[in-house]
């Protein structure tokens, strides 16, 4: 993808599988000084009680995932997304719209040389015609599976049930401009990283 002279700063769309490690490249870049946009800090900004979305999602799901202090319940809503297709795509029709507004007012008022747009969905996003290149985190399933285990407490059927709910690794590989692969320790992904950053800065400039 090339870079838009409409679209400015240079923006990296950051994307890859549940338990992939987008979080850890975004903050390796953020290190660097560079502008993150998180979609999944932003969801949780618009689910926060008193927000018109989680009124929508109460309406939709009930109480049920509606945690005693009024805040959603992620375990909840979680274990309802994940295990009826049509309740994800529910929660999606409520939050994507409200997401992709809110992620381009905050691009848009950020500036750098360049941005990294965290969208862990973005395959299927319409934020994929907002960035003018596409980072790819990749990892093996079985790596997938023992983070979610590790990370979230999460059985190893749950695990999976997670993995085969989300977008397939091979339609995150088939938009990646650039893939960082994340099956072995961190000093491999920050000479990626750095590599990277070089490319984008020179991508910026042009």
């Amino acid at each position: 993808m090339t870079n838009k002279k409409s679209k400015i700063p240079f923006r990296i769309g950051l994307t890859g599988g549940i338990a992939s490690g987008k979080s850890t490249v975004a903050d390796l870049f953020e290190d660097l000084g560079i502008q993150i946009i998180d979609t999944d800090i932003i969801a949780k900004e618009l689910v926060q009680r008193g927000q018109p979305a989680l009124k929508e999602i109460r309406e939709k799901f009930g109480d049920s995932v509606i945690g005693s202090d009024g805040h959603l319940n992620r375990i909840a809503m979680r274990s309802t997304i994940f295990s009826n297709e049509d309740a994800r795509l529910s929660l999606e029709k409520i939050l994507h719209p409200k997401i992709s507004i809110e992620t381009k007012h905050k691009a848009n008022n950020a500036g750098g040389k360049y941005q990294i747009i965290v969208v862990p969905l973005l395959v299927k996003s319409t934020l994929r015609d907002f960035v003018d290149r596409v980072l790819v985190v990749d990892c093996s399933k079985e790596v997938q599976i023992k983070r979610l285990i590790e990370r979230d407490n999460e059985s190893i059927t749950q695990a999976a049930r997670i993995i085969a709910a989300q977008t397939s690794r091979k339609s995150y590989l088939e938009i990646a401009d650039d893939i960082i692969q994340n099956n072995q320790g961190t000093n491999a992904i920050q000479i990626k990283v750095a590599e990277l950053h070089q490319r984008y800065c020179r991508l910026s400039s042009n």
